[in-house]
């Protein structure tokens, strides 16, 4: 597995790299939810890069962007494992470097949820990745469904852009007890590991009810919000139930809808969400 910091060498090492290539980029401190793209990239494609880079643009200055998990080594281990042929270590200078001043800002998508509660984000989130997609070249490129919204404005992006990428969405890998996989759960103790659970089961009880018959969006959220509130080291920072591409909220769902939702447990933020077919 060969590795490359700048650009230059990036580019060096990816012209060997021969037939269709996948992409998996990440923040680094991997799990089985990265490791299950880098197995989808390996399945659908010649060779498969992937790039470990904490992205300072994406963090609000109140953000968590200091404390972030990382663990390069295990990370670069677990990445040679899993057969990745290229791994792409970028520094921010490398990434930003002074007197940088373009960014890519996806409107529409970007606005709801997320959007509303971490102003900038998503801004830094297309910049970063429309920079790695220039640079990497890939053919097709991969994301969890955990980041929904993510994926949609990335896709949004894309699409307006006309970069020659195919995005893959991954579903999202779960703890045995339903908990997405997530960088952030290391910050959990083992009182609030358990806690964090009832994000999974508030979307459980919407999608049960949903199949039941359940048609208004508001007593979906309701459901999410009262399994939450049962919960004593939980508090909400909102719950959706919003049309699946442009992530407005509906009032009544007609062909499908995305739950999503965003919950602190003690101080750290989790998110999760489910599509309903």
């Amino acid at each position: 597995m060969k590795q490359a910091v700048t650009i230059e060498e990036l580019r060096q090492a990816r012209a060997g790299l021969k037939g269709r290539l996948g992409f998996v980029p990440t923040m680094g401190f991997l799990h089985q939810g990265h490791l299950s793209l880098v197995a989808q990239a390996k399945q659908d494609c010649d060779a498969v890069v992937a790039s470990i880079f904490v992205n300072p643009t994406q963090f609000a200055p109140t953000e968590d962007l200091d404390a972030y998990p990382r663990d390069t080594p295990a990370d670069l281990q677990k990445l040679q494992e899993a057969g990745v042929d290229l791994v792409w270590l970028p520094t921010p200078e490398v990434i930003y470097p002074a007197g940088f001043n373009t960014w890519v800002d996806v409107e529409g998508v970007s606005a709801p949820l997320e959007g509303t509660m971490r102003p900038g984000h998503f801004r830094g989130v297309a910049t970063v990745v429309a920079k790695l997609f220039n640079v990497v070249q890939p053919d097709m490129a991969y994301f969890g469904q955990k980041d929904a919204q993510q994926v949609a404005v990335i896709r949004q992006m894309v699409s307006d852009l006309n970069i020659p990428v195919e995005i893959v969405v991954g579903a999202t890998v779960r703890e045995a007890d339903g908990l997405a996989m997530s960088s952030r759960n290391a910050y959990l103790n083992t009182d609030q590991r358990m806690a964090a659970t009832v994000l999974f089961r508030a979307l459980q009880a919407a999608q049960i009810a949903y199949k039941a018959g359940e048609r208004n969006a508001e007593a979906l959220r309701g459901l999410m919000r009262g399994t939450i509130e049962a919960e004593p080291l939980a508090r909400i920072q909102y719950v959706s139930c919003a049309h699946p591409l442009s992530l407005q909220e509906l009032e009544h769902v007609e062909q499908g809808a995305l739950l999503s939702m965003a919950v602190h447990i003690g101080s750290t933020r989790l998110i999760d969400n489910l599509v309903l077919d």
